[in-house]
C-alpha cells in the first residue's frame, strides 16, 4: 500500500516539467539586477531645523565587506544644496532654538548611547548618556535644557536553589533562563531582557538620567507585548509629558489595549486621559498647550480595526474624533504650527499622501496621486520635509510646501548613479471583481521591453501582515524579476489595509478565506490580457504572503513551482512558537483546546495531501515571527508526500530573508533558479526568461 501511494504520487508530480539548470542572471549594464544592489542606498527621518533652512536626514548604504547595512547622518540646506556628511549616527532632533542636535551612534559603555552636537563652525560632540541599556525616542525639553528618551529597567526574576557548591575550577553548565512571562521572545532581538520600559530625562550638557516613571508596567503602547518605543510629547512649558503605555500588572495578558497619559515632570505624579477601552497611542501636543492630538480605536472583538483621529484637552477632557468620515489609518501627526488643525498621513489604495484635519471639521488632501510620502518633521514656516517614492523612482527626501499644496520638491538623487542608464519596468495598475462583489486592487510590472505580443513567466507575489497594504514605491524586488523577463502581480486582497474597515474585515476569523479568491481573480484577470505564458506562472510571498502562498499550492495546481517564505502553515504550532502569541489566538473565536477543528481549517499543513506544486521554502534561522518550526514541519510533509522540495536555513537571519544584503541578493537568485526549473505542460510556447 505504501509503495502504491509514493508511485501514486511520482505518477502525480511528473506532469511538472524541469528545465535544464542555468544561470539565474546575466550581468547587464542597462538592467536593473541583483549586484547593482551592492550600490544601493536608503534614506530616512529627514529634520528640518526650527527656522526652516537646513535639513539633517539618515543615509545609509551597503558595507559590502562586513555584509550590512551603515547608516550617517548628512545635512544640506533647504533647497538641497551643499549636501554633505555630517557625523556618524541616526535618529537626529534638532534642539528648540536649532543651534544643537541631538542623535543616537555608538559610544561608551559599548553600544547606543545619546549625543549632542553644536551646529555651529565648530561642531563640537558630547556624549550625554554612558548607561547599559539602550536609549531610544529621544526628545528636546522645551526650553533645551534637558532631554527626555525612554529605556528598559530589568527586573529579573530570581529563584534561588540549593545547589552544591562547585569544585574549584569547575565549568559547570550555566543556569537555566527562568521564563514566567507570556512574552519573553521578540524578533530581531531574540530572547528579551526582563524588565520594563520607562521614561527618563538627563541634562542635555550630560550627567545623570532620572527616571520619570517606574514600576512594574511598560511606558509605550504595546502590539501584543512587543517592544517598539514610545508615543510621548512635552507641553510647551516643559512641565508635562502626555505619553501611551499600560499602567497595569497585567500588561501580559492584554492584546490591542493602551492608554493615554499624563506625566508631571516636577513630582511625576501621573494621570490618566484616556481610559476608554480600546488601544490609544501616539499623543502630541498642540502648540499652545491646551490639546493633545492622538490615533486609536476602542476596544472591538474584530481581529483587525481602522484608527481613527482624536484631538482631547490637555486634561483629558472633550475627546472628539477628527477623521471618523475617512475611514484610513492616521500615522504621523503633526501639529499645523497656528494650532488649528493635524497634519498626518494616510494609506489609501496603495499610495500614501498628506492630508489634514481641522478642528473646526473635515479633513482634507495636501498632496495626492500615486505617490508613498512621509511626513517626517514641519517647521514653523509651514515647511515640511518626508521622503517620496513612485513606482518609478527610488525613495528620495522631499520637501513640502504646506502653503503651496502640492508643492512637492526632490532634494537628494540617492540612486541617480544606479538608476540613470537603466531601463526600468513599467507598473500598470488594474481593477477587477472578485467573489461577493468585492473589487480588487492590484499593479502589473512589465519587463522593460514589454512586447504584448509575446508570453510571459508570471510571478504572483502576496504580501504579509496580513493587515497591510502594498503600496506604490519603488521596489528593487519587482523590478529586478521584470529585468529577467517575469511579468509581476501584486495586489492587495481583503485583509489590506488602506480601502477601509469593512474590507481589511472581510477576513475577520476567517483567514485565509475569501483574500485566496482575490489572488486567483486577479491572475485570471492579468491571464486575459493576452500576455502571460500560463504553463510558467510562479507563486511566492513571506510572513503573511507565505501563509497565502502555501495555501494556494493546498488549492490549485495551477502554478509551475511556488517560494514560500517565513510561513505559518500550522496555527496550533504557531501560538505557542512565535512571538506574537495574542495575535495569533485573535483570528480565532475559541481556543484551539476548545475547538481544534477551526485552526486546523484554515491551516496549509492540513492541505498537503492535495499539493503537488515544486516547493521552495525559505526562512531565517533566528526567525521569531514565524519561526523555522513551521517550515520544517511544511518541508517535511511534502518529502513524506513526494513533493519536489528544497529548503533554504538562512544564516543571520530573522524575520524575512534579506535584511542582510547578501541574502536579499541570495533570495532574488535562488527563486529565479526554482522558477527556471518548472513548467506546467501546455501548448503555449516558452518565449525564455531574458528580455535584454
Amino acid at each position: 500500500m505504501r509503495h502504491r501511494l509514493m508511485i501514486g504520487i511520482a505518477l502525480l508530480v511528473s506532469g511538472l516539467r524541469a528545465a535544464p539548470a542555468r544561470a539565474q542572471e546575466t550581468a547587464s549594464d542597462t538592467l536593473l539586477t541583483v549586484d547593482h544592489y551592492l550600490d544601493w542606498e536608503q534614506v530616512a527621518d529627514p529634520q528640518i531645523s526650527p527656522d526652516g533652512a537646513q535639513i539633517v536626514y539618515t543615509r545609509r548604504w551597503v558595507n559590502k565587506v562586513d555584509d550590512k547595512w551603515e547608516s550617517a547622518l548628512w545635512i544640506m540646506n533647504a533647497d538641497g544644496s551643499h549636501n554633505r556628511f555630517l557625523v556618524k549616527g541616526s535618529d537626529a532632533r534638532w534642539a528648540p532654538d536649532g543651534t544643537r542636535i541631538l542623535y543616537l551612534a555608538d559610544g561608551e559603555p559599548k553600544g547606543t548611547q545619546l549625543f549632542v552636537r553644536w551646529m555651529d563652525a565648530e561642531g563640537a560632540s558630547s556624549q550625554v548618556t554612558r548607561v547599559t541599556e539602550k536609549p531610544a525616542d529621544p526628545r528636546w525639553a522645551p526650553d533645551g535644557k534637558s532631554i527626555a528618551f525612554v529605556m528598559l529597567v530589568p527586573d529579573s526574576t530570581a529563584w534561588s536553589i540549593s545547589l552544591p557548591k562547585p569544585p574549584e575550577g569547575a565549568k559547570w553548565t550555566p543556569a537555566p533562563r527562568v521564563v514566567d512571562g507570556l512574552h519573553y521572545r521578540q524578533d530581531r532581538v531574540g530572547y528579551m531582557t526582563q524588565g520594563f520600559t520607562h521614561l527618563f530625562q538627563v541634562p542635555a550638557d550630560g550627567g545623570t538620567p532620572r527616571a520619570l516613571t517606574s514600576g512594574r508596567w511598560n511606558v509605550g503602547a504595546r502590539f501584543d507585548g512587543l517592544v517598539l518605543g514610545a508615543g510621548y510629547d512635552w507641553t510647551p512649558d516643559g512641565r508635562t509629558i502626555v505619553f501611551d503605555g499600560l499602567r497595569d500588572t497585567t500588561w501580559d495578558r492584554q492584546y490591542q489595549v493602551s492608554r493615554i497619559y499624563g506625566l508631571d515632570v516636577a513630582s511625576g505624579t501621573i494621570r490618566t486621559l484616556v481610559s476608554r477601552p480600546g488601544f490609544w497611542a501616539n499623543p502630541v501636543v498642540s502648540p499652545d498647550g491646551r490639546s493633545v492630538a492622538f490615533a486609536g480605536y476602542d476596544s472591538t472583538g474584530q481581529t483587525h480595526r481602522t484608527a481613527d483621529l482624536y484631538v482631547m484637552g490637555i486634561d483629558g477632557t472633550g475627546m472628539r474624533d477628527l477623521s471618523k468620515t475617512l475611514d484610513r489609518d492616521p500615522e504621523t501627526l503633526r501639529w499645523a504650527p497656528d494650532g488649528k488643525g493635524v497634519y498626518f498621513t494616510a494609506p489609501d489604495r496603495g499610495s500614501i499622501n498628506v492630508r489634514y484635519a481641522d478642528l473646526a471639521g473635515g479633513v482634507r488632501d495636501v498632496t495626492q496621486g500615486a505617490q508613498v510620502v512621509s511626513l517626517a518633521s514641519l517647521a514653523r514656516t509651514l515647511v515640511a520635509v518626508g521622503v517620496r517614492s513612485d513606482p518609478e523612482h527610488a525613495a528620495d527626501v522631499v520637501r513640502l510646501d504646506l502653503r503651496r499644496p502640492p508643492g512637492v520638491t526632490r532634494l537628494t538623487g540617492v540612486n541617480d548613479d544606479v538608476l540613470g542608464n537603466k531601463h526600468l519596468a513599467k507598473v500598470d495598475e488594474v481593477w477587477y471583481n472578485s467573489t461577493g462583489g468585492a473589487r480588487v486592487q492590484g499593479w502589473v510590472v512589465k519587463p522593460p521591453a514589454f512586447d504584448p505580443a509575446r508570453k510571459y513567466p508570471l510571478i504572483l507575489e502576496i504580501h504579509g501582515g496580513p493587515f497591510a497594504m502594498y503600496n506604490v514605491a519603488f521596489s528593487y524586488m519587482f523590478q529586478n524579476f521584470a529585468a529577467n523577463g517575469y511579468v509581476v502581480l501584486y495586489v492587495n486582497p481583503r485583509g489590506s489595509t488602506g480601502y477601509g474597515d469593512a474590507f481589511s474585515n472581510a477576513i475577520d476569523h476567517n483567514y485565509p478565506g475569501p483574500d485566496y479568491d482575490d489572488l486567483m481573480a486577479g491572475v485570471d484577470a492579468v491571464i486575459g490580457k493576452g500576455y502571460v505564458d500560463t504553463t510558467r506562472m510562479y507563486v511566492s510571498g513571506c510572513s503573511g504572503g507565505g501563509v497565502l502562498s502555501s495555501w494556494v499550492i493546498g488549492h490549485t495546481g495551477r502554478f509551475a513551482a511556488a517560494a514560500v517564505r517565513c510561513p505559518v502553515i500550522d496555527w496550533i504550532s504557531m501560538a505557542g512558537q512565535t512571538d506574537i502569541p495574542l495575535f495569533t489566538y485573535s483570528f480565532f473565536h475559541q481556543a484551539f483546546w476548545d475547538k481544534p477543528d477551526e485552526w486546523l481549517a484554515h491551516s496549509s499543513l492540513m492541505q498537503v495531501g492535495h499539493i503537488t506544486t515544486p516547493t521552495l521554502l525559505m526562512t531565517g534561522e533566528l526567525d521569531r515571527r514565524t519561526p523555522i518550526p513551521q517550515t520544517e514541519e511544511f518541508y517535511t510533509a511534502l518529502k513524506v508526500r513526494g513533493v519536489p522540495t528544497v529548503m533554504l536555513r538562512f544564516n543571520d537571519e530573522y524575520h524575512g530573508t534579506g535584511s542582510k544584503p547578501s541574502n536579499f541578493m541570495r533570495t532574488q537568485l535562488y527563486m529565479m533558479s526554482w522558477f527556471q526549473k518548472y513548467r506546467r505542460p501546455g501548448a503555449e510556447p516558452a518565449t525564455g526568461a531574458g528580455n535584454r
